[in-house]
């Protein structure tokens, strides 16, 4: 059994969508990962150098969002799935990722994606 990092609520401005307008100006996504991993290391020695550094994850998400270019959520969802599975001991990600007002009368819309090591 996998023990779970959240991290919650990652609001980030991006170019994503297809008009003309969602390509020329930058929109907020909101972002939730899960990463699924083995904590016991880094309980048991107290030590950075046997968890998931999830500060340095989180900056490299937020560099692959605002320097991203995709047309759809599901794209952005999976290179952001992609990134957490490069850092040691992440084995399975959830990733959730919003586009606050996308459809009038909606408060967002989005896609919730998972993927596991053994898939990238």
């Amino acid at each position: 059994m996998l023990d779970e990092i959240h991290v919650r609520d990652l609001l980030l401005r991006a170019i994503i969508g297809l008009s003309e307008e969602e390509r020329r100006d930058r929109q907020d996504v909101l972002i939730n990962l899960v990463l699924y991993t083995d904590t016991r290391p880094a309980a048991s020695t107290d030590s950075i150098d046997q968890a998931i550094n999830y500060r340095t994850l989180t900056k490299r998400v937020i560099e692959v969002v605002e320097g991203s270019s995709f047309f759809l959520v599901e794209a952005l969802a999976s290179e952001i799935a992609s990134v957490c599975l490069q850092f040691p001991g992440v084995e399975r990600v959830q990733v959730s990722v919003e586009k606050p007002g996308a459809l009038r009368f909606a408060r967002s819309v989005g896609v919730l994606i998972e993927r596991a090591r053994q898939d990238a």
